[in-house]
């Protein structure tokens, strides 16, 4: 009998949601075959069987938030069965590890609360003080059941809660979401300029995301600068070579943000390829983790579902991002005439701890000119 307790799954981070387990209490299971798939920050991963053997105890229900070390699944090992992978950490269980709920010290009151770790995460993730549950389980124990109770009841200063409502937790890629946007709320200074692309010259069919791709690349040509991360705690500045583009998708999960790299050097279609297969991963869910990080600037292509004109989102530590409005027709000088062309509004925001409004400019006015050429 062996625990084994979930893993570090990289990128430094500490918990995961239990999605789906593949396994019951009592399955047999044999070595690298999935055991559960967990949802990080970033993606669904499955985890799979570090050896052969039978289930006894799964020590989180779907749903339950794991930290990275805790104990995950007890397996009674086969004695000689082969070892798989092995991608976390195994322990001999002890007579008290053994048991899912293990009572932890309050030390400001001096009491005992009893509840699994899965069941103290949620009541971190809920914002539920455990100290002021009052538990139904066995022994004393706090349920998942009662963090809910409590965290559907009267926050203060609030009132009482409508019946008919539930407070539901933040999870997943909205998780991460929420914790980026505050990370960049508290450290960023924004500014954002913004200006209009007349596209007539396009041809019939032209492929927008395509044209903006290489008019970020046109931009980083005028202003490196703005394909940079800023290491605030250092007051240091790295300006990369290639531009590692990361391309915002909204999906009913949350918002990705996979990086199409070094746009740069590679041809239209090799980019189109690239873009299609990294949708294509976001959206299977299945998109891995590598894909996901090394972004040197962004762009929010947002009016394909509306808006013109956006103040954009940082997220440390790139220094800017490009977001592309809504495609309009618009009344413009022509000579002495007035004629109706499609125009393309463009917004940058930028880091102004560390880019000047005039390298923004420069970086916008070059955006613009490449989105303006015929071909």
């Amino acid at each position: 009998m062996s625990l084994f307790k979930l893993p570090d799954l990289g990128e430094g981070l500490q918990e995961a949601e239990i999605v789906t387990w593949h396994v019951g209490e009592g399955d047999h299971v044999v070595a690298d075959q999935p055991l559960v798939s967990v949802e990080t920050e970033k993606a669904v991963v499955e985890v799979p069987s570090p050896w052969s053997g039978r289930i006894r105890t799964l020590f989180a229900q779907t749903g339950d938030t794991v930290a990275v070390g805790a104990d995950l699944v007890d397996i009674e090992r086969e004695i000689g069965a082969d070892t798989g992978t092995v991608v976390g950490s195994v322990s001999p269980a002890a007579p008290a590890a053994a048991k899912p709920a293990q009572p932890q010290a309050n030390v400001a009151r001096g009491e005992v609360i009893k509840c699994t770790p899965a069941v103290r995460a949620l009541a971190r993730d809920l914002g539920v003080d455990l100290a002021a549950v009052a538990p139904t389980g066995e022994h004393g124990q706090v349920t998942r059941e009662d963090v809910e109770a409590a965290a559907s009841g009267s926050p203060a200063g609030q009132g009482p809660a409508k019946p008919d409502l539930e407070w539901q937790p933040v999870r997943g890629v909205r998780r991460a979401m929420a914790r980026n946007m505050t990370a960049s709320g508290r450290s960023v200074v924004p500014a954002t300029i913004m200006d209009e692309a007349d596209i007539h010259g396009w041809a019939e069919g032209t492929d927008v995301t395509m044209r903006l791709v290489r008019a970020i690349g046109a931009g980083v040509a005028a202003s490196p600068g703005l394909n940079a991360w800023y290491d605030a705690s250092g007051e240091r500045l790295l300006i990369h070579p290639e531009v590692h583009l990361g391309i915002a998708v909204d999906t009913e999960g949350g918002l990705f943000v996979p990086v199409l790299n070094d746009i740069a050097n590679r041809s239209v279609e090799d980019l189109k390829r690239g873009l299609e297969a990294l949708k294509a991963a976001v959206r299977s869910r299945q998109i891995p983790l590598e894909h996901l990080k090394g972004q040197t600037i962004t762009l929010s292509n947002f009016g394909t579902l509306g808006g013109r004109h956006a103040h954009l989102a940082i997220v440390p530590p790139q220094v800017a991002i490009a977001g592309a409005g809504r495609i309009v027709r618009k009344v413009v000088p022509d000579g002495e005439n007035a004629v109706v062309h499609p125009v393309l509004p463009m917004s940058l925001t930028f880091d102004h701890r560390v880019v000047t409004g005039g390298e923004a400019a420069r970086f916008l006015m070059a955006l613009i000119l490449d989105l303006e050429k015929g071909a």
